[in-house]
């Protein structure tokens, strides 16, 4: 049975998404403080002195904190031999507890060690967040339903950063960990509503009881080494544009708690527009077009926003959230369409892990060139990636097709 992207099974996927959202994304919300109490204001120019930290290490905690994703594969895989209902739920709730506790960290390296515990369960939860909307609804539905799974994500992640911003004076990164007891609890109540897609239930348990980290067969391995080329690509510019934004904006260009959180609302609509404008895009121009359009936006309103204003800063957030909205539901689609039930987990697995090596290197990058010279780094980061979009068309256009047309089992 296949669902709309409005029925309740999806709507809930929707909602544990936007719980992994609000766990994952404080680690940047709320880097500006973290910066700040384990680190050594100055007086200087440098960006150390007005941070508290080098753009080094902060490029290299974030480093490891993305890297940590990398075992979000083999808990990916295991969806597709346990479920995916009873997988997504699980990661889930472990990483929101692991997150809560990076609330009591001593020291910055210990706030990364405990942060990157929680992170491999909450990209697994995302991953399959979007698997499991993709097989709940058919052709027509897909794109909207993996746009609203991604829509989630975002209204979670941007609850992380409007109350921290809002509240940063009184509550502290800490309180903003902390608060992740909250979907934590209401978990439960939000699983009794999530369905095992029955794509999934109909498979002989024969097909998905392989290895979790070698089941995808001989046929189907080009394809996955070329959409984990395209994630490593897209995550070395949304790694570092995303991820030192806040501590860009609030010990850098010194904007205010309230501006900051007005910045992050303005994205919200700007990021809708994207979701439906790549939902339409991706359902009558195509998946690899519409992929191709949204990395040269990401791209170019990365740039902006580094490139040294208050104004910029605002304008390229907001029109960033537009290009990352615009690539979620065809790629996203994607992903679901091009690959057998039996394997779609472990390839969302894969693709998560291909996007952290991508996060890592552009966080690396970024952060060593921001000691030398801050707004040339997003320049010298983003702009050698985007030849990457070419490989997009080597993959099959997989617009108005079910995945049983595209790979059949």
């Amino acid at each position: 049975m296949l669902f709309g992207w409005r029925a309740p099974a999806v709507l809930a996927v929707a909602a544990v998404a936007v719980a992994a959202g609000f766990g994952q994304f404080g680690a940047v919300a709320a880097l500006g403080d973290v910066a700040k109490t384990f680190g050594h204001e100055t007086n200087g120019g440098s960006l150390a002195a007005r941070v508290g930290l080098s753009g080094s290490t902060i490029g290299i905690g974030l480093a490891v904190i993305r890297l940590a994703s990398i075992g979000g594969l083999p808990l990916a895989g295991l969806a597709d031999r346990l479920g995916r209902r009873r997988t997504v739920l699980a990661c889930c709730a472990g990483g929101l507890l692991m997150t809560a506790a990076a609330a009591v960290s001593p020291g910055y390296w210990w706030f990364v060690a405990i942060f990157a515990l929680g992170r491999p369960m909450l990209s697994a939860t995302s991953a399959l967040a979007q698997v499991s909307a993709g097989e709940l609804t058919g052709s027509r539905d897909r794109a909207k339903a993996v746009a609203l799974v991604a829509a989630g994500y975002a209204v979670g992640a941007g609850a992380t950063a409007i109350i921290y911003s809002l509240g940063r004076g009184a509550i502290g990164f800490r309180g903003v960990f902390a608060m992740a007891i909250v979907p934590l609890v209401l978990l439960p109540w939000v699983g009794r509503r999530v369905s095992e897609p029955e794509r999934f239930s109909r498979e002989e348990r024969a097909a998905r009881g392989e290895p979790v980290l070698g089941p995808v067969g001989r046929r189907f391995r080009r394809r996955l080494l070329l959409v984990c080329a395209i994630a490593f690509a897209v995550s070395v510019i949304t790694g570092p544009a995303n991820s030192f934004v806040f501590v860009y904006a609030q010990n850098v260009r010194h904007v205010s708690g309230v501006l900051t959180a007005a910045m992050v609302v303005t994205a919200g609509p700007t990021g809708l527009l994207g979701l439906l404008c790549g939902r339409w895009l991706a359902d009558r121009v195509g998946r690899r077009p519409t992929i191709t359009l949204a990395m040269v936006a990401i791209a170019g309103f990365g740039i902006l926003l580094y490139s040294g204003s208050v104004a910029a800063l605002v304008i390229g957030y907001a029109m960033g959230a537009l290009g990352g909205g615009i690539i979620a539901p065809p790629l996203g689609s994607m992903i679901n369409e091009v690959f057998p039930t039996s394997v779609r987990a472990s390839v969302a697995g894969w693709f998560t892990a291909a996007g952290v090596l991508g996060a890592v290197v552009g966080l690396v990058a970024f952060g060593s060139l921001a000691d030398v010279h801050l707004s040339f780094a997003p320049v010298a980061t983003f702009l050698p990636i985007l030849p990457f979009a070419a490989l997009l068309f080597a993959l099959p256009e997989s617009k108005g097709k079910e995945p049983e047309q595209l790979s059949p089992v």
